[in-house]
Order: C-alpha cells, then structure tokens, then sequence
C-alpha cells in the first residue's frame, strides 16, 4: 500500500511540475511580450523626437506619437484577429503563418494604400469649428486616441473583439462633449453608427450562413461530391476574386484612388471571368487525385481562403490605420499650422507608425483573439472559414453602397456566429428526424411524454458557445460609451494639469 501511496505521489508531483513549468513559461512569454511592446513605444518617442527637434509644440507631437503606437499595437492585438480567426480555426494556416501574411498584408496596406488624407474627425460626428482654441482641440484628440487604445487593450485582454472605428469615434464623440458640450455633436451621424451595431453581424451571419448553406446543398449533400465540387468551387473561387476585386478598390486603395461606378463593376466583372478559367482545370485536375470525401472538398478551399484573408489583412491595414494616425495626423497638422483643418496631410513617418504598430501588436498579442474568433465560438473547417471571409468582403461592399457606417470587426464575427447558428439548426433538424424515423414516423404527439424530451433534447444541440456570445455583444455594446466617458475624464484631467490655452 505504501509503494502505491508513493508513486501516486510522484506522478502528482510530475504532474504538478509540468504545470508549474507551462505556467512559468507563459508568464515568461508574457513578460517578453510586455517588454518588447514597451522597446517598441521607446523607439517611437525616439524617432518622433529627433525629427521633431527643434519644432515648436514637438511635446504634444512626441506623446501623441507614442499614444498612436499604443493604439496601432491595440489595433493589430484585436482587430487583425477577425480576418485571421476563422483561418486559424479552420487549420488552413498555422498560428505563425497566420501572423507572418497578417502582419505584412496589414503594413503593406498601412504604407501603400493608407492615403495620404484622412478626415481629423472620425466620420464626422463632431464639428472641428466648435473647438474654442487649438489647445482645446489637441487634447481632445490626444484623449479620443488614448482612451480608445485603453478600452481597446482591456478588451482583447477579456478576449472580446471589438470595433476600433467605434473606439475611437466614442473617443471623438466624449472629448468633445467635455469640450464644447452635447451641441458639437451630430446625433443623426451617431445614430446611423448606433444602427450598425446591430446591422454588421446580422448582414455579416446572414450571407456567410446563405453560401455556407448552398455548399451544403450543391456539393456536401450530393452522393458524388468531387463531380459536384468540380462544378461549383470555380464558381465560388471566381466570386470571391470579383468581390475582392471590388471590395480592394472600394476599401482597400480608396485614400489614394477614387474610382467610379463602371470601373468597379469592370473590375469585378473582369476579375471573376479571369479566376473562373485558371482555376477550374487546377481544380477538377485536383478533385480527381481526391476521395470522395467532405474533408475532400475542404481541401479545395484551402489555397482560395489562403487568398481571401491575406487580401482582407491588407484593406484592414490600409482601411483600419486611419483609426491610429488620423488624430495623430490633426495634431501634427494643428501644432504645425496653428489652426484646425477638416482634412490633413498623413506625413510618411506617421503611417510608418500606424503599419508598423499593427504588425508588433498582431505578432506580440494577436493570438489571443485568433484562437477566440477561431475556435471559441464555434468549430470551423476551411469552407465555413472561407464563407465566413467572402461574406465580410460583400457585406462591406453592399454597406458603402448603402452608405451604411458598419463595422468589419462586426461583420468577421457575425458571419462566424451565422455559420455556428447554422450549423447548429442543420443538426438539431437532422438529429430529429433521425429520432422520428426510428420510431417509423409516429406522430410526435402520440408520443409518451419521455420520448417527446428526447426529441427535445435534440434541438437543444449547441454548436455555439452561449458564453462567447454574451460576452462579445456586451463589448461591443459598450465600446462607444466606456471610450467617451474615458475620453472626457482624460481630457478634464489633461486641461485641468497642463491648461488649455
């Protein structure tokens, strides 16, 4: 007995030393993390106060420098999550490949199509005009950018993925009540962003759930699924490639070309023509060296999801940069020329921040949300991932036709949710119908009352996590509120400790 009592011990000691050993590993990797975040903020402030020196206000441009680098790291840690998530969960990409295409496609995007305008106010909430004086201005932005960067930070550390348009618009939106009062405000403008909280992820979970379902339908579902697979994935893979060919210039080269209506279509029309004719040999060519297989038709998906989501890492990273830069840009702009400006100048440094800041922050702390977008929600393979990527570039495209304010974070989430919801009604049904049949389709009714419960225990199959959900709609909930009051409180405090001109 005492032979056993002690090896019983020693493997609970073993036990608990490997545990010990991750644990101490992961606080390790933590404190890496944390201390390379912090060199990175040091080089900024470096760079930012040599090629200020000398220029009058260079303190206000140096901490908004740094503040911006703060906020580009927060961008990267959560946003970038929600191109790369479902990619990720699907296994089409490592964690390492994930972060090596999101971190390029992002400051690529940043550096070459970030623009060389951005609005000073954030879609237009608030009227610069309404500003008593520069100073007063200044703070305001310095408050909007750092309290957005903090909410941002406390979210991806619960693990919620939320909006960085909407953190740094409550930003906007709170520091400029605390400096001019409710009247600066434009409340049709906030109302319509209000409107896309709820308009982003049902867009977003209805059509990635509407593609996912005809998949089923068209290739899962049919007894010879490589035949069906050699009719349709074309089809599919040449959609994707219109819409990215359209969804590129409406969002992702927006800030430095403005194409019209015609062009648009053109570009589509001749990207879809173009993906349809290279790949369906490529494709029937490797649907014959398959089996007959769902898992068979997941591999064709793989490379065109591969495709799809370092294409919306790189309009996230020339779209989303602006939420980093554009108050820093105001502030270079207002302290150089003394005065305030509707729209200015994104100077080169400045974008080096923003992209460069994306990619630190996505490599240092992105694969937190990574794993939550991908594989907490809801179980994914590459043709729900690939839904999931197709329908965020579609529902963008339709929303800046409508002239809808949605969010993509909003939109990467909800077409993750609709595929899970799915997913979860297809099996609920099936799970059902299986039970009826084995009871040679007795009316449900006639049933004794233990059998009706096993019926509905079926339909209540989850395949997606009630907690994730709840969570993540409190977030973005609360994302515009939480920034403004920190954005007024930090403004108070700022004005109050350094004056406001």
């Amino acid at each position: 007995m005492a032979k056993k009592v002690r090896k019983k011990d020693i493997i609970a000691d073993s036990v608990l030393a490997i545990n010990i050993g991750r644990y101490t590993a992961t606080d390790r990797s933590q404190f890496i993390n944390l201390g390379l975040s912090f060199l990175f903020l040091f080089v900024v402030w470096a760079a930012a106060h040599f090629l200020t020196d000398g220029v009058p206000g260079a303190p206000f441009i140096v901490s908004a420098a740094v503040i911006g680098g703060y906020m580009a790291m927060n961008i990267g840690a959560n946003d970038v999550a929600n191109t790369m998530g479902p990619a990720v969960g699907s296994k089409a990409l490592t964690m390492g490949g994930a972060l090596l295409i999101a971190a390029f496609a992002n400051a690529a995007g940043a550096l070459i199509a970030g623009g060389e305008v951005v609005d000073t106010i954030s879609k237009g909430i608030i009227n610069p005009e309404d500003f008593a004086n520069v100073d007063m201005f200044i703070w305001a932005m310095m408050s909007a950018l750092l309290s957005a960067a903090l909410w941002i930070n406390l979210a991806t550390w619960m693990g919620a993925p939320v909006s960085t348009t909407h953190s740094i618009v409550g930003g906007v939106l709170g520091a400029g009540v605390a400096a001019a009062g409710v009247a600066i405000v434009n409340w049709d403008t906030m109302g319509a962003i209000a409107a896309s909280w709820v308009i982003s992820p049902l867009m977003g979970g209805i059509i990635a759930a509407s593609f996912l379902l005809f998949v089923k339908k068209m290739i899962l579902y049919q007894d010879d699924k490589m035949a069906a697979a050699k009719r349709w994935v074309p089809v599919l893979v040449a959609i994707m490639a219109g819409v990215f060919g359209m969804y590129l210039t409406v969002k992702g080269l927006k800030r430095i070309w403005t194409p019209d209506a015609a062009a648009i279509w053109g570009i589509g029309a001749a990207a879809f023509t173009i993906t349809y004719f290279t790949t369906r040999p490529f494709i029937a060519r490797h649907a014959e060296t398959l089996e007959n297989r769902k898992k068979s038709v997941n591999q064709l998906f793989t490379a065109p999801l591969i495709f799809a989501v370092g294409l919306l890492a790189f309009a996230h990273g020339a779209n989303d940069v602006a939420n980093a830069v554009g108050p820093l840009a105001a502030i270079v702009s207002a302290v150089g020329d003394g005065g305030i400006a509707a729209k200015v100048t994104i100077p080169i440094w400045v974008l080096v921040i923003g992209g460069v800041g994306i990619a630190v922050g996505l490599a240092l702390f992105g694969p937190k949300l990574i794993r939550t977008v991908g594989k907490q929600i809801t179980r994914l393979n590459q043709t729900r991932a690939f839904c999931v990527a197709l329908s965020a570039a579609i529902t963008v495209i339709i929303a800046s036709w409508l002239g809808l304010p949605v969010s993509s974070t909003h939109i990467a989430v909800g077409g993750v949710f609709g595929v899970g919801f799915l997913r979860e009604y297809l099996a609920n049904r099936a799970g059902k119908e299986r039970y009826i049949s084995d009871l040679s389709k007795l009316e449900l009714k006639e049933l004794p009352k233990p059998e009706r419960k096993k019926i509905k225990k079926w339909q209540r199959r989850r395949l997606v996590r009630r907690q994730q959900l709840l969570t993540i709609i409190a977030a973005w909930l609360i994302t515009v509120p939480v920034s403004a009051v920190l954005a007024g409180s930090i403004f108070l405090i700022l004005t109050r400790t350094f004056g406001s001109g």
